[in-house]
């Protein structure tokens, strides 16, 4: 937070009820602020690389951003060897930072223009996907989200005490908008920046880059964001029931003669997907899993062996839902197949006589760049496998999977704004900002992000001593 030109900062490893508690909270003063949850995706999970990330030169800049930037090696060459600004960690949200600080040094004249000159910048010199905030100390916030628009962002304002002046509030979905009491404006557009002047509590905005081509992450809609969101005009309740009839009518056109009992959704993202499903299948809907809140998102674990035994504490059967009948489980997505594996055991153990799995999204067959921790193309079950060969590694009966273009469609045909494009990358090997899957980069982030990689950095200690940066998370050869 920034009061009378002081920032103040907490940030730390955990969840945000252990790290912000209330003599936390009284001490973040001011009234504008930054506040940033992530895993990560480039660099480490050191309390170090967790955000804001702070630069005091100009103003006082801080950061956060959603996403993972593309040409990392490149950008670092030039920030340390042509302007010689320290980086001193493997987090790319430090080179955002310090790319958009050394185009707000040395300018002169309006603020405003000097701020939207050095998001030009930016734009141009980043790849990838980022969406973010910068927060400049004494001036204001400025929102940003990349010429593809591929991780999302949304402005929100509500009235204040004073009628001539508002507060104003970005956000990655529209739900933290609405919990803090705000009213969503809008979506940032693809390669716009909206900068909210604290100054004169104006906003100012505009289009930064020359050539925006919106094409916003697909997966966003399947599995991140909440039921409850809006997203470049898309209600993603609305999506996720479309993706149920599409996938409906999918298991009727493979499996016309199917003897399914009951459908069961694999909680909590494929609940609405799966009610429509048993709705256009004419079968009953049933809860057959119980989930432990208390227990995180389990692809993103590291290790397998984690994963499996996490699988089972998350979750816990109803076995009168089972047994004796000929279930249909219905998931999100399928990654690396280990949860479903488990799950499909479980329903074994609970009596079912055949389990059929269901996922409304297409086989994960290729690598995510763009934010979402699905790094490499051996450790995911489609990949090299067809529907068969997957249901044998997971034990179920079948399989059947979303077809890519019944996805987008469940998302066009929401759409309030006429969106054309997605990035559909994990699905279809095709990336938006034109990285080629043979391409040297892949190799690089397959060494950094797969199991073998994260297991032995996650076993070697902490990450983080008391805010002092650890040596485990030291990634450079020796």
């Amino acid at each position: 937070t920034a009061d009378r030109r002081r920032l103040h900062m907490r940030k730390n490893n955990g969840l945000v009820k252990d790290v912000f508690q209330a003599h936390h909270m009284i001490d973040l003063r001011g009234n504008v602020g930054l506040g940033h949850v992530r895993y990560p995706t480039a660099g480490t999970s050191s309390c170090a690389e967790a955000q804001p990330l702070y630069t005091n030169y100009p103003h006082g800049i801080c950061v956060a951003h959603n996403g993972n930037i593309t040409n990392v090696e490149e950008l670092s060459d030039v920030i340390r060897n042509e302007w010689h600004r320290h980086v001193n960690s493997d987090s790319d949200s430090e080179l955002l930072l310090n790319i958009f600080a050394q185009h707000m040094t040395g300018q002169n004249g309006d603020i405003i223009e000097q701020v939207f000159s050095a998001m030009e910048h930016v734009f141009l010199s980043c790849k990838g996907a980022f969406s973010g905030c910068y927060l400049i100390n004494g001036v204001g916030l400025v929102g940003f989200r990349d010429p593809h628009g591929i991780r999302p962002m949304v402005l929100g304002s509500r009235s204040t005490s004073n009628s001539e002046k508002r507060d104003y509030v970005f956000a990655s979905e529209s739900v933290a908008v609405d919990t803090l009491g705000f009213q969503l404006e809008r979506d940032v557009k693809a390669g716009e920046v909206v900068f909210v002047d604290m100054r004169t509590n104006k906003v100012h905005t505009r289009v930064c880059h020359p050539d925006p081509r919106p094409a916003p992450c697909i997966f966003e809609y399947v599995y991140f964001a909440r039921p409850d969101s809006i997203m470049d005009g898309v209600s993603v309740y609305e999506t996720r029931l479309k993706m149920g009839e599409a996938l409906a009518h999918r298991i009727m056109e493979l499996h016309p003669k199917h003897d399914i009992d009951v459908v069961i959704p694999i909680p909590d993202t494929a609940r609405t997907s799966a009610l429509q499903a048993a709705y256009a299948l004419g079968r009953p809907f049933r809860e057959g899993f119980i989930k432990n809140r208390y227990i995180g998102r389990t692809f993103i674990m590291p290790g397998q062996a984690v994963r499996k035994k996490n699988v089972r504490l998350k979750l816990n059967t109803i076995k009168s839902e089972f047994a004796g009948r000929n279930v249909l489980l219905v998931d999100d997505s399928v990654v690396r197949g280990t949860t479903a594996r488990e799950i499909v055991q479980m329903a074994r153990e609970a009596g079912a006589l055949n389990v059929y799995l269901t996922s409304a999204a297409p086989p994960i067959r290729y690598p995510n760049i763009y934010g979402i921790d699905i790094p490499t193309r051996k450790e995911l079950i489609a990949h090299e496998r067809n529907e068969e060969e997957i249901a044998k590694q997971i034990g179920c009966n079948w399989i059947v999977y979303q077809d890519l273009k019944d996805l987008e469609n469940s998302i066009r045909t929401s759409s309030s704004l006429g969106m054309k494009d997605f990035d559909t990358s994990c699905f279809s090997g095709s990336y938006v900002t034109g990285e080629n899957i043979n391409d040297v980069y892949f190799t690089l982030l397959h060494d950094k992000r797969n199991d073998s990689a994260k297991t032995e950095r996650s076993t070697k200690g902490p990450q983080s001593n008391n805010g002092c940066e650890s040596m485990v998370n030291d990634l450079r050869p020796l």
